[in-house]
């Protein structure tokens, strides 16, 4: 049996990292190729002391002759270096054509993570009454807000999963809000980056709206794990679906951020505990021209809406949150803000 070859975006980052960890361990036979941003010689030993069976070609996600190229030459594809990176997806995809047009009969698979902003409402940080609980058994997105992040992204690779003509296997993984600290080369997540940056600049930990609003959340290893589930299972022709990865009890945004509130007026970093709503007046100093990353835009959908789904696909692969359960998101924050910080 050939064994296949994985060109994987995002070794250097968060979920990557700890996916590549996870990878060497259980499936060291699977030679990997990392698309890697400024590979020094300190990276690549950090690569391969993750993974023994890593190598490395040069380039980022705007390398876009590079991304389409080697997800020309790969049996799989995975993209764990960014869900909203709209030029890059589509490289990868027309690179994966290519593929399937030489090798008739024989589509690369393409495992590509997301999040669960695709499906939040627009709740603005205030208490809903019967919010919605998604699952991802018979989960469409054609059936969540259109103007969500992430679904540029996500409806090409759908349409590409699903066309008769040079078809592609893929399998999109929409995991809840990360955290934990990760042991790859980035071992924080942006959105702890971003709160951090956020409280830096407000003088207090802020909510979008009240922030009555709750997230589904995981654990770093146990998104890692959900991924090597789903390969697994798409190894041997067992998945061919888009997956969840999130069942822990639900969290309040105003909750994370009285933590996080505490936590750094502890350390002398802002100038009060507990947390309180943005005022209108710094969301709007937020805004940018780039419609893409304007952040006063972004963050009503991202952190002031209810996004909460369970697992029930992934959770018949035999995936279990073992991490999230045993280290509650509340309890943890701090390891989190430490490592940023």
């Amino acid at each position: 049996m050939t064994i296949p070859t994985i060109f994987l975006l995002g070794a250097t980052g968060y979920v990557g990292g700890e996916f590549l960890i996870l990878l060497g361990r259980k499936l060291p036979q699977l030679p990997v190729l990392a698309l890697v941003r400024h590979p020094t010689a300190e990276k690549i030993t950090k690569l391969h002391s993750m993974h023994a069976n890593v190598s490395v070609v040069e380039g980022s996600l705007d390398d876009l002759e590079i991304v389409k190229d080697q997800a020309a030459k790969a049996d799989i594809v995975i993209n764990i270096a960014s869900g909203g990176h709209s030029l890059s997806s589509q490289a990868i995809l027309e690179g994966m054509t290519e593929h399937s047009a030489r090798k008739p009969g024989e589509p690369p698979l393409l495992i590509h993570i997301s999040g669960l902003a695709v499906l939040s409402d627009d709740a603005r940080g205030e208490l809903v009454k019967d919010v919605k609980v998604w699952s991802d058994i018979g989960f469409n997105l054609k059936s969540v807000p259109p103007d969500n992040v992430h679904l540029d992204v996500d409806i090409p690779i759908v349409e590409a999963g699903t066309r008769k003509d040079n078809p592609i296997r893929t399998i999109i993984l929409f995991p809840g809000l990360i955290y934990g600290v990760g042991q790859g080369v980035q071992r924080t997540t942006v959105w702890i980056r971003t709160q951090l940056k956020l409280a830096r600049d407000a003088g207090y930990a802020g909510t979008w709206g009240p922030g009555y609003n709750a997230m589904s959340h995981v654990h770093v290893k146990d998104v890692a794990s959900a991924i090597l589930v789903i390969l697994k299972a798409a190894l041997e022709h067992k998945a061919d679906e888009d997956f969840v990865a999130s069942d822990a009890p639900k969290v309040t945004k105003r909750e994370c951020q009285a933590v996080i509130g505490d936590y750094l007026f502890s350390k002398g970093i802002i100038k009060q505990p507990g947390s309180q709503p943005f005022t209108k007046e710094f969301i709007t100093s937020l805004a940018s021209t780039d419609h893409s990353s304007d952040i006063s835009h972004l963050g009503w959908r991202t952190f002031g809406g209810n996004q909460l789904a369970k697992s029930e696909r992934l959770a018949k692969l035999g995936w279990v949150p073992v991490e999230t359960f045993k280290h509650p998101i509340l309890d943890t924050l701090f390891e989190s803000l430490d490592a940023a910080l």
